[in-house]
Parts: C-alpha cells; sequence; structure tokens
C-alpha cells in the first residue's frame, strides 16, 4: 500500500496548507472518542496449536470436498431473478461507481475483478479555486476508498464507458464468471421503469453466457432510502459465497446511521434547523445560476430528514433544481452541507471566493455554520461511506449532540472496521475522501 496524502497548495506561497473550515460556529472542541457503537464482534479464534498426527485409534477427518468446475449454485438478485453462477467464482467483471469493489475489498475478494466498466472508478481528481485575495487553492489526490485500496484497477481493461455503449466483445474476451451491475451507477444509470433498455443489455449478456448479478440503489429506485444499499451489500456477499460476513458489514453500516437517528429522534419539527443542500456546481454558474439545491427525492435529503431529523429548507418534490441567487437569498437556511458528487466544493469556496460575494449576507455564511461531504466523484448510487454523510450533517446541525464524536477518530475507526486496514492506511482514506478538515481543532 502506498503512502497517500492529499495536498492543498496555495500559490502564494507553494506550500501545503491545511484546509480550515468550521461545520458551524462556536461548538466547543469535540473531546477524542471512538464511535460508541462498537463494531461487530469477531468471531472466537481456534487453538493455535493442535497435534501433528491423530492418535491411532482416532479416525482421521476426510478432506473438505471442494466443488466440481462445472458445479454451479444460484443467487437471487434486486431484481428476484435466480441467477446461476459458478459454486465458485474466481473472476468478476463490474460496472459500478465503486460500491461493488468497496464491497469486495472489505469482504477479501477484490482481486477477482478482472475487467471494469467506469473510467471514473479509477480515476485521480484535482480542484482548484481562487479567494478573494487572489490565493489560489489547489487540492490533489482525491480518489473514492476502491481506487485508493485497489490500485491494480488502474491497469485493468473497461468494457463500458461513460458515454458508450457496452463493449461486448471485450467482455467476451475478458471471460469473466459473473458480471455485478449496480444499477444506478453513473456509467449505465438505469432507472426503475426502463424495461426495454435493461433487456435488450440483459439479453445480449445472456447470449454470451455471462451470469449477470444486478442490484439496486437509491438511484435506480428513484425512491430514497439506505435499505436498497443493505440490500446490495447482502448480495454481492453471497455472490462470493460470504453471506454471513457481508450481513455484519451491512449491519455495521446501519449501526452508525443509528447512532444519529437515536440522538436526534426526539427533536420537535419547531427545533429542526433548516438545512440547504447546496451544489456549487460551475456549470451552473455559466448558465447565470448560483447553484444547485438537493429536493426532497434526493438521497441526501432523505438522510438529512430521515436520519439526522432536520428539515431541507429547500421544500420542493424534485432530485434538484438550479437556483439564482435571489432564490438561494430567499431561502436563508440555518446550515448549509455542501455536496461533492458532482465536484469537490469546501466551505472556504463560499466564504471567500468572488463567485459568492452576492451570498455573503445569508445567515449561516456570516455564522460559518457550513460543511462540506466527503469527496465522492461519480457517486450516482451511494457507496460504503453513506455513513460519513450522515455524521458529517449531524455534527455540523447538531454540535451539542455530537460533542464526544471526534470526526477525525471516528473516519479511522469508521474505515478500519470496513476495511479491515491498519491507521496508516485508514489515515490514507480519510485524506483520499479530502476530509483534512477535520483535523483543524
Amino acid at each position: 500500500m502506498r503512502q497517500h496524502t492529499t495536498t492543498v497548495m496555495r500559490s502564494s506561497a507553494l506550500a501545503a496548507v491545511a484546509l480550515i473550515v468550521s461545520a458551524c460556529a462556536g461548538a466547543p472542541p469535540a473531546p477524542t472518542v471512538a464511535p460508541t457503537v462498537p463494531p461487530p464482534a469477531a468471531p472466537t479464534a481456534s487453538p493455535t496449536s493442535a497435534p501433528t498426527q491423530a492418535p491411532a485409534d482416532t479416525p482421521t477427518a476426510a478432506p473438505a470436498t471442494q466443488p466440481d468446475a462445472g458445479q454451479t449454485r444460484v443467487v437471487i438478485d434486486s431484481r428476484g431473478v435466480e441467477v446461476t453462477i459458478p459454486a465458485v467464482v474466481n473472476t468478476v467483471a463490474t460496472i459500478s461507481d465503486a460500491l461493488v469493489e468497496e464491497v469486495m475489498y472489505a469482504l477479501k475478494v477484490d482481486a477477482k475483478v478482472n475487467t471494469i466498466g467506469s473510467t471514473c472508478l479509477v480515476r485521480d481528481f484535482t480542484y482548484d479555486f481562487t479567494s478573494n485575495s487572489g490565493e489560489k487553492f489547489s487540492y490533489f489526490g482525491g480518489m473514492n476508498p476502491a481506487n485508493y485500496l485497489m490500485e491494480y484497477m488502474r491497469d485493468l481493461p473497461f468494457f463500458i464507458k461513460p458515454g458508450t455503449e457496452m463493449n461486448f466483445e471485450a467482455l467476451a474476451t475478458a471471460k469473466p464468471d459473473v458480471l455485478i451491475i449496480h444499477a444506478g451507477a453513473c456509467t449505465i444509470n438505469w432507472k426503475a421503469g426502463d424495461d426495454a433498455k435493461m433487456n435488450s443489455t440483459l439479453d445480449k449478456l445472456k447470449e454470451l453466457g455471462i451470469p449477470t448479478v444486478v442490484v439496486y440503489g437509491p438511484n435506480f429506485s428513484g425512491e430514497p432510502s439506505i435499505e436498497s444499499l443493505s440490500e446490495a451489500v447482502r448480495i454481492i456477499g453471497q455472490v462470493f459465497g460470504k453471506g454471513d460476513e457481508a450481513g455484519r458489514l451491512a449491519a455495521y453500516l446501519e449501526s452508525q446511521v443509528s447512532l444519529v437517528k437515536e440522538r436526534t429522534k426526539d427533536i420537535a419539527d419547531a427545533q429542526k434547523p433548516r438545512v440547504l443542500i447546496f451544489g456549487l456546481n460551475p456549470n451552473v454558474r455559466k448558465e447565470g445560476g448560483s447553484g444547485s439545491a438537493d429536493g426532497l427525492k434526493s438521497i441526501q435529503s432523505y438522510l438529512l430528514e430521515n436520519v439526522v431529523n432536520a428539515k431541507n429548507a429547500f421544500q420542493d418534490d424534485s432530485f434538484s433544481k438550479n437556483l439564482n441567487a435571489e432564490q438561494v437569498l430567499a431561502l436563508d437556511p440555518d446550515v448549509i452541507i455542501l455536496p461533492t458528487a458532482n465536484g469537490y466544493h469546501p466551505p472556504r469556496e463560499l466564504y471567500d471566493t468572488p463567485d459568492f460575494k452576492n451570498l455573503a449576507t445569508m445567515r449561516a455564511i456570516q455564522e460559518r455554520r457550513i460543511a462540506s461531504l466527503p469527496w465522492s466523484p461519480c457517486n450516482c448510487d451511494k457507496r460504503l461511506e453513506y455513513p460519513i454523510d450522515v455524521m458529517v450533517m449531524a455534527k455540523a446541525i447538531y454540535p451539542d449532540k455530537f460533542e464526544d464524536v471526534n470526526l477525525e477518530q471516528w473516519l479511522i475507526e469508521f474505515f478500519k472496521t470496513v476495511y479491515s486496514v491498519d491507521d496508516e492506511t485508514a489515515d490514507g482514506l480519510l485524506s483520499a475522501l479530502w476530509m483534512d478538515w477535520v483535523r483543524e481543532p
């Protein structure tokens, strides 16, 4: 594992600087404690010493029977379809924004990936902006956890890329035992009701004889929830005969969400802060807008209102809409959350850049109540990091209720638990998601 650090550079100093942001103003420093919900207990290890030879009067156990090459088994995917796959899966093709690969890494079967269907999956991102005083801030080394943990994927062949049709010949050449498709992933972007589009592709895959397991997420269903994500984790585990391990992984992710939900469940409607989930995509500004606001149908809004128990300031029955400065000012939220699926945007970009001077009078900006979600490029249908989004929002919106949670330590423990990595690797993952701002006092 290579050492990874995300670098933030000021062009005027040509030196690394820490991103100085604050999720909210006036919150006291949080004690450094680990998450209050422990990870699932590991199974008890068997004794390390044993007789090297069985006593003469004790029958020697027969070796475990290995499945024959032609043996198969059945996995039921998110469609409810019974998919016949080899009893032992050795090679896998994926179409995913990294959810499938992250689960495979967590289950220690990541080396089975032999061809991929997303160029974004293996990209190394940079980002920069210029402050009001002319200082330039640049960010390097941004990537999803699978890309950071599975460097070898960068050398794998592609059989589909965004905006192109699937290359069935390339897929057949790779000869995967199984193809796993995350249906709402950016590359393929299937939606519930796209039966003709889906079936056309699935029929061709069937003709090729490639068993195809499809898992759903909130982008596919159009109904924001986390249940489909847990189901996807469990189905991926079943593909590799690791259903129990996948179940424990899904349960751990759910436990971190429950931690937040339990602490905020009794907050009365009148006491809920109004929160704007505000995307700063520069393409919106090129069209005369100020930014985009997540509506009630987005997964982020679902997590905000149903888990964190706050109120979406943009009560629109949509996934997202572009707003001009006048519309944003009229919303005047208590807190602003900056999503990062369409580009990384730190709080300082709202506080201190010419592009947003016309929003400077907003209370959330004046009171420094802005938080940025982890860098999540090409994350159309969510990945294993979704509890991080929940905790970042909870800390920003309800600092008093989460004073005992130190975000840096919580993130390190989260990565160690999910991916079974050491402290150094977990620290690298934190930087790869451009979350170094949590190290600030």
